[in-house]
């Protein structure tokens, strides 16, 4: 099991780091693919993965990255990167349509199971491919791994030295206070350490380990909150992980569950930080 979890970790690390290094399209494409798993492992907690809710989901993942990887395309003097917005509310929208004249087809837990998958993975998501756009971005986006996974291995070295508080018992007991602050810590040393590597290549402020300190421990809290709410979602519903697609680490939302909450912290750290 260790060998298959650290042959498979290995690869996606790769993967990944090769598709966000490429950027533009094909980091938008990768990203949105790890959407449309998400929305549908997310959907399939629910049982609602094949049915109407579900479809309107993945497709308007579809019509958001789309918006998202078309921003800078001007049409007749309108910037596509104002609909955006337009098209969540149109999702939701029309997610309440399905609800209200198809009643009472679907339950309103289905529903808001719906409407969850889409914003919490799709839009939550979005910000990785958001900060790979940015200026320095091949460079800003390895930002995320290193505080989410970072964070991740970090604090469940120090919980195991020295952890003996419990941060959420009855969710997760092998998780500490001690932990906690080490995690984030370890993610704000990380995210130093990697500001000295790239400033030369930069040439930015000579700021820039101090910055990229604040902003990975910063984004380290919200990684852990990300962690154990998909933790929670599974408990309520009595499942152990939520896919198979990677061995050894379950789904995408098993794997990149922290990174939902970190990526979107990590986007408005660097535009207001930097």
């Amino acid at each position: 099991m260790f060998k298959t979890r650290l042959i498979s970790g290995i690869a996606l690390v790769i993967i990944s780091f090769i598709v966000l290094w490429i950027g533009g399209p094909v980091t938008g494409a990768f990203t949105m693919l790890l959407s449309l798993a998400g929305v549908f492992e997310f959907c399939r907690v629910y049982k609602i993965e094949k049915r109407s809710p579900a479809i309107l989901a993945y497709a308007w993942t579809v019509l958001y990255y789309m918006t998202l990887m078309f921003s800078k395309q001007i049409i007749n003097g309108f910037h596509l990167s104002k609909l955006a917005l337009p098209v969540m509310i149109t999702y939701l929208l029309l997610i309440l349509a399905v609800y209200v004249f198809r009643f009472p087809e679907y339950h309103d837990r289905e529903i808001m199971a719906a409407f969850t998958s889409f914003f919490y993975v799709s839009v939550m998501l979005s910000y990785i491919y958001r900060i790979r756009e940015m200026g320095n971005g091949g460079y800003f986006v390895v930002l995320v791994f290193l505080c989410s996974w970072g964070n991740d291995t970090l604090a469940y070295c120090v919980g195991m030295l020295f952890g003996k508080h419990k941060m959420s018992p009855k969710l997760s007991p092998k998780k500490s206070i001690e932990g906690l602050f080490g995690g984030i810590i370890g993610a704000g040393v990380l995210g130093a350490l990697y500001g000295i590597f790239i400033h030369g290549k930069l040439h930015m402020d000579g700021m820039l380990s101090l910055y990229l300190f604040i902003i990975c421990a910063l984004g380290a809290l919200p990684a852990v909150i990300g962690d154990l709410a998909a933790s929670a979602i599974k408990r309520n519903n009595d499942i152990k992980d939520y896919g198979n697609l990677i061995p050894g680490h379950g789904g995408i939302l098993d794997r990149f569950d922290s990174m939902i909450f970190t990526a979107p912290i990590i986007y408005y750290l660097l535009e207001f930080m930097l």
